[in-house]
């Protein structure tokens, strides 16, 4: 056997040990039939907050979960940050500065984070919500199973008739999902096919997924801290 063959050989075995079918149209399809969506989350931090805020951060969270009839996931991901991207866009403002004070003040937090990130890794902290959705006909029996290996094109063309349907009433709950985090404050957004795909390869490739770039203020400040809560 050549070796491009034991490659694409060990690949394939990969795969068929992962719960993936395909990624279209925001949907994580499973290969029972069932589907995923994800929603990403902004987060907030919680020890800053008021004992009142707390209180009331924490009577929302709770309303959250007794407000769902169908099970979520939540998943945190931690990636490294770079910020050498947003330390160059401080320089150029620094060098159009024309006021020295604040010329100075920039020119000491960049060399302040300069030297931060030489002695430790800053870690980005993301928040998932995933939301699931199946039905009855998607939990099959060992004989179903069985049917779907020896007959796959039976199971595609079954999830092709069915799609919009099943994805329909996947983001009604997605839609209530993502109102009842935005009804706590947080902002929340659905992943589109091409990020799915993009997290999918870098929760199963963690190793060498590149790390986030972030080029300004606004994107340092969405993207959170490894002190911060969900």
């Amino acid at each position: 056997m050549s070796e491009m063959a034991s490659k694409e050989k060990a690949g394939a075995g990969t795969q068929a040990y992962l719960d993936i079918a395909e990624v279209r149209e925001g949907t994580v399809v499973l290969k029972d039939a069932s589907m995923r969506a994800v929603v990403v989350v902004s987060s907030t931090n919680f020890s800053l907050k008021s004992g009142e805020e707390q209180n009331a951060l924490i009577n929302s969270y709770q309303s959250f979960l007794n407000s769902l009839e169908f099970p979520i996931q939540i998943v945190m991901q931690s990636r490294k940050l770079d910020v050498h991207g947003y330390l160059d866009k401080l320089r150029a403002i620094m060098q159009q500065q024309t006021n020295e004070l604040l010329r100075l003040q920039t020119q000491e937090y960049i060399e302040y984070v300069g030297k931060l990130i030489e002695f430790a890794s800053i870690m980005n902290k993301t928040f998932y919500v995933v939301v699931p959705y199946s039905t009855q006909a998607t939990k099959q029996g060992f004989f179903n199973k069985l049917g779907s290996i020896l007959n796959p094109a039976s199971t595609v063309s079954l999830k092709k008739q069915e799609f919009e349907a099943h994805r329909e009433e996947l983001y009604k709950r997605v839609n209530q999902v993502v109102g009842l985090l935005s009804s706590m404050g947080l902002r929340a957004l659905v992943l589109d096919t091409e990020e799915l795909i993009e997290l999918m390869y870098n929760s199963y490739n963690f190793d060498s997924a590149s790390p986030i770039h972030i080029k300004s203020v606004a994107e340092l400040e969405v993207a959170g801290n490894q002190d911060e809560s969900p």
